[in-house]
């Protein structure tokens, strides 16, 4: 087994013996050196949010001063779900590592693969309208007039 994914492993069993929530664990390494580790804590903090890659992310950006996690892989026991994705993306993650698959974690009752179709545009129960466009899109405006703004 992949060292560092022995380590996500290692955290995934962890937090899964521990009933901090699902099986999943993650690490972040950037030049051979492990950044942070971490694995799911979503029924410990009662944080649907508290996903393995999440808080590896977290940790990481906190270890390293920033938000820009460029130069640093993710070794993950499982294909990331959409939000675990996009968060990987935000934070500029060069690779992504990953055990098991969307199916594997289908096969233990995660559902990540629901949310995948509802993004490609199955219909949902999620009721979506927007509303008061004109004055949240003028935020924007607002922003590009600012003249201490940071891009991330």
């Amino acid at each position: 087994m992949n060292r560092w994914m022995k380590i996500a492993h290692s955290e995934a069993t962890k937090g899964m013996l521990s009933n901090d929530g699902g099986p999943f664990g993650a690490v972040v390494v950037k030049d051979g050196k492990i950044i942070a580790q971490a694995h799911n804590e979503v029924l410990k903090k009662n944080d649907p949010t508290a996903h393995a890659e999440v808080n590896a992310i977290r940790k990481a950006s906190k270890e390293l001063g920033t938000f820009d996690l460029s130069g640093c892989e993710l070794y993950t026991t499982c294909y990331p779900c959409p939000m675990c994705l996009g968060a990987i993306y935000w934070a500029r993650i060069d690779a992504l590592y990953y055990g098991a698959t969307k199916e594997d974690a289908a096969h233990g009752g995660f559902d990540d693969q629901n949310f995948y179709e509802m993004i490609g545009g199955k219909e949902s129960d999620l009721k979506l309208e927007q509303i008061d466009h004109k004055k949240n899109a003028q935020l924007f405006d607002e922003w590009l007039k600012k003249e201490d703004k940071k891009f991330y």
